[in-house]
């Protein structure tokens, strides 16, 4: 969502400041052009150096306020800036804003900025719970600033409370749910998205699965729901936190995936299949546990095939409806997915190489190569799963906008 966007990070005298490092360098990763902006207390715990070295852009400060070339630097920066956000944002930062106070860099190129701005707190727990932080954070929000919710946990003062500063792959996530900046483009349309991996049950206490995280599920989520479309996540179990704003259903087994699908593709404009569905089910489920004997030194396995979700989901298909599959392939990835784009009457596949360690399966970025019903075919490079995600919704879209 960040791609080429202008992104100005503010960050102020807080312990938390040398976590913008990292922040910095995740909103870089996620496609964005990063300029900083250091308040004279910030300076004393992170260095101009450090994010000049990491953004290869000039850093703002008090000291270098004032330009002898007659620019008007905070102007300047609020004229570039597509999104301004404060991390980490203290109370006196936050007091600054609210109070639309232009005393020094920081609150001046915040002051004229017009575009979208977001303030994540970090501070003690009873500065961030004091009446006054509070009527600010209220201010804010009535002034059209988003302030995120600080985490709870271990404070610098040794204790643990609310005001810790959010991870920055969290404020990542968060910021790209809101979106600031992606078109439209399926405003109104009804997308089911599946993800992670099927269980499938061998006794009460253990299951066959396979090693997906859910996360490229879960992108292609959130990025369906920034396009506008109201998304129906259907999700194997996972660690992850679902998408703000979208229908979560979750499932267990392969059957539970299809019933699901089945039953709600009818009423669809599209469907995205990043499920990692497993192929083999037992033939049988025991009641119990299954306990080792001192006489049976081993345990055979009977499997059978698990439900060919996207095979029935063809049988019932209109003409305008988009289908999109994944193909996760060890090894003939665009033989093996080409014959599943043609055998399944996909209008979109998504094929990527699981045996590298690098992509794929619990890691946050990927490298597909796109193919289209229509015989177009384009890889991206490796890039995070949320860039991807992205793409694959812009494809998505201008597919169904011909059907």
């Amino acid at each position: 969502m960040f791609e080429g966007k202008h992104v100005t990070l503010t960050i102020s005298g807080s312990v938390a400041a040398y976590k913008a490092a990292t922040l910095a360098r995740e909103l870089q990763r996620a496609g964005a052009i990063v300029r900083i902006v250091l308040t004279q207390a910030a300076a004393k715990f992170v260095t101009p150096a450090t994010f000049a070295a990491l953004t290869k852009q000039p850093v703002l400060t008090d000291a270098t306020w004032w330009r002898d070339d007659g620019q008007i630097a905070h102007v300047e920066l609020a004229d570039w800036t597509d999104l301004a956000i404060a991390a980490p944002a203290s109370a006196n930062l936050m007091a600054q804003f609210a109070n639309g106070l232009a005393d020094d860099v920081a609150s001046a190129t915040w002051l004229a900025t017009s575009a979208p701005k977001i303030v994540v707190p970090a501070m003690n727990s009873h500065m961030w719970q004091a009446d006054a932080t509070q009527r600010n954070r209220q201010q804010l929000i009535d002034d059209g600033v988003t302030v995120l919710m600080p985490a709870t946990g271990a404070l610098a003062e040794g204790y643990s409370g609310t005001g810790r500063f959010l991870e920055p792959t969290e404020i990542v996530r968060q910021i790209s749910q809101l979106a600031l900046f992606t078109p439209q483009t399926l405003q109104g349309k009804s997308v089911i998205v599946t993800a992670g991996g099927t269980r499938e049950r061998l006794d009460p206490v253990r299951f066959l699965t396979n090693d997906s995280s859910g996360k490229m599920g879960y992108a292609v989520a959130a990025a369906a729901q920034q396009a506008g479309a109201n998304v129906t996540l259907i999700t194997a179990p996972t660690r992850l936190t679902p998408p703000a704003d979208v229908t979560v259903v979750p499932i267990q087994s392969t059957t539970d995936l299809a019933n699901a699908v089945l039953t709600r593709f009818p009423m669809a404009d599209a469907l995205v299949m990043a499920a990692a569905v497993a192929d083999f089910q037992p033939l049988t489920t025991a009641n119990q546990k299954i306990k080792k004997t001192k006489d049976n030194d081993e345990l055979i396995l009977k499997l059978k095939k698990t439900p060919d979700i996207l095979a029935e989901v063809a049988k019932i298909k209109r003409a305008d409806q988009v289908t999109v599959g994944f193909a996760a392939e060890t090894q003939n990835l665009l033989v093996n997915a080409q014959h599943k784009l043609d055998s399944k009457s996909l209008d979109l596949l998504a094929a990527n190489d699981v045996s590298r360690a690098d992509i794929g399966f619990n890691s946050d970025d990927n490298q597909v190569t796109f193919i289209q019903a229509d015989g177009v075919s384009d890889q991206t490079p490796k890039t995070s799963k949320t860039r991807i995600a992205a793409a694959l919704i812009a494809k998505l879209a201008t597919i169904l906008a011909t059907k």
